[in-house]
């Protein structure tokens, strides 16, 4: 078989992989992307792009019902849930379809099948198409998928994963949710919308745990007024099937029965059936691929990105490692930092985090302390009815460094991009106090919160004199 020869390869057309491809043919590298599924990857076929479709379903679906507290009337309120799947569809379909022009009018050369090593410079793909390509250059974006649970493995009729759940024309009345973490407490918001009775059973002390006390507080308390239960410290013995439905026998003897279940307890890394054994490629324990500030593997000219990497399971993530890995490539040095990565939670209240949280920063040995401010003394929160809620700054106290931040609230996926900026420009809690924020905007309580870290509270009452 004849070899292709490319500048650069990129095995995987995720948001790292495709943002990969795109900036290597633009510092003009002749370059190819492998993809055995759907362009886009999991976050746009699976993952991110179609939760939010429905995720906004709901949200509309709330906003009517809840119409009354703005002086709207609506009767007779209903939902059709297969018409709300097939609009996902189609969401779905026209990104994809944008996506495919968007990757050939870059002169991408697209291979549709797996790809696995033959040498660290050739790569066969096998499927739909098959050929044997040659580059000095490949980048892996592979991507993770669902990891199982041997007690609970996926039939995808009643014990689903993320993406089977996704599929579903017809609602549970009764739902399962182990694991509670971003994947979990998500799908539950989006089911008890759509009045689905959901259990979220959580082997750790709390929801979130990840985020901080603040923050799975103020959602755990807000999924109980909901009437989703929450179930902490749980521990599953015994699992039974039925036609109907699937019982979980706890190890403090209670047995729960619904449904389905949806088990959401981490991903698993798609490092296998690549042929690293053929380049000498060795896999981290936990099946990552180990990867250097440059995103450079072990093997020279081999780079990583995206979930594989190990290092965040997060779509922006994986697009900046693109970025960066491909101009590595290209032999323009640049170094991937981690020091800033937002992460957002679409929950309803919504979640956005970024940097270190207060138990952390004190952990690391900062003399730390936070600026909180809640959304119910924000004008706009009240005009708007959307009262739930805080944003907080983590701040070394000695240098007014903002070490993190964490938002709860109406529009956190957005207003965590303003401590994004912060960050990673090293600003202090000094600078947002004295920028001008617009009134009346939710994204005043970030001022608030920084005037409260400073100990100069303007629209809460000052702290008590100790």
């Amino acid at each position: 078989m004849d070899k292709k020869k490319f500048d650069l390869i990129v095995i995987g057309s995720g948001p790292g992989g495709y943002v990969a491809a795109i900036r290597a043919a633009q510092h003009g590298l002749k370059t190819a992307l492998i993809e055995a599924g759907e362009l886009g990857g999991t976050c746009l076929n699976r993952g991110c792009i179609p939760s939010k479709a429905l995720i906004a379903n709901a949200e509309v679906l709330r906003k009517v019902r809840e119409a009354a507290s703005y002086g709207v009337s609506c009767q007779n309120v209903a939902f059709d849930y297969a018409a709300m799947k097939e609009r996902k569809d189609g969401v779905v379909k026209n990104i994809r379809n944008g996506l495919e022009g968007l990757i050939k009018s870059n002169q991408i050369t697209i291979f549709n099948g797996y790809g696995k090593f033959l040498s660290p410079r050739e790569v066969k793909v096998t499927g739909q198409d098959n050929e044997v390509l040659e580059a000095d250059k490949i980048i892996i974006a592979t991507g993770s998928e669902p990891r199982p649970l041997p007690l609970i493995p996926f039939d995808h009729e009643v014990v689903h994963d993320s993406t089977s759940l996704l599929n579903l024309t017809k609602l549970p009345k009764r739902l399962f949710i182990v694991g509670g973490g971003v994947i979990g407490c998500e799908f539950a918001c989006l089911h008890n919308a759509f009045d689905v009775e959901v259990t979220i059973f959580e082997v750790l002390p709390s929801i979130l745990p990840m985020e901080g006390k603040n923050v799975s507080d103020l959602l755990a308390r807000s999924f109980k007024k909901r009437g989703i239960k929450i179930e902490t410290n749980a521990v599953i013995d015994r699992v039974d099937r039925s036609p109907n439905g699937i019982s979980f026998h706890l190890a403090d003897g209670r047995q729960l029965e619904a449904d389905m279940a949806l088990v959401s307890v981490g991903r698993k890394f798609n490092s296998e059936n690549l042929g690293l054994e053929k380049i000498g490629l060795a896999l981290a324990p936990n099946g990552s691929i180990p990867v250097n500030e440059h995103l450079e593997t072990t093997v020279p000219g081999v780079y990583a990105i995206g979930d594989v990497t190990g290092k965040w399971v997060l779509a922006h993530v994986a697009s900046h490692q693109g970025l960066i890995a491909a101009d590595n490539a290209a032999g323009i040095k640049n170094v991937m930092h981690e020091n800033a990565v937002p992460s957002v939670i679409f929950t309803d209240p919504e979640i956005g985090t970024i940097g270190l949280t207060l138990e952390r920063a004190i952990q690391q040995g900062y003399d730390a302390t936070i600026g909180k401010f809640p959304f119910q003394a924000l004008g706009k929160a009240q005009a708007t009815i959307q009262t739930e809620g805080f944003a907080q700054i983590v701040v070394d106290k000695p240098t007014g460094q903002i070490l993190g931040a964490q938002v709860v609230g109406y529009g956190a996926s957005t207003l965590i991009a303003e401590m994004a900026i912060a960050i990673s420009n090293e600003l202090t809690v000094q600078s947002i106090g004295d920028t001008i924020h617009a009134h009346p905007t939710i994204a005043e309580a970030w001022m608030e919160a920084a005037f409260i870290a400073s100990d100069m509270p303007l629209h809460l009452p000052p702290r008590p004199k100790k």
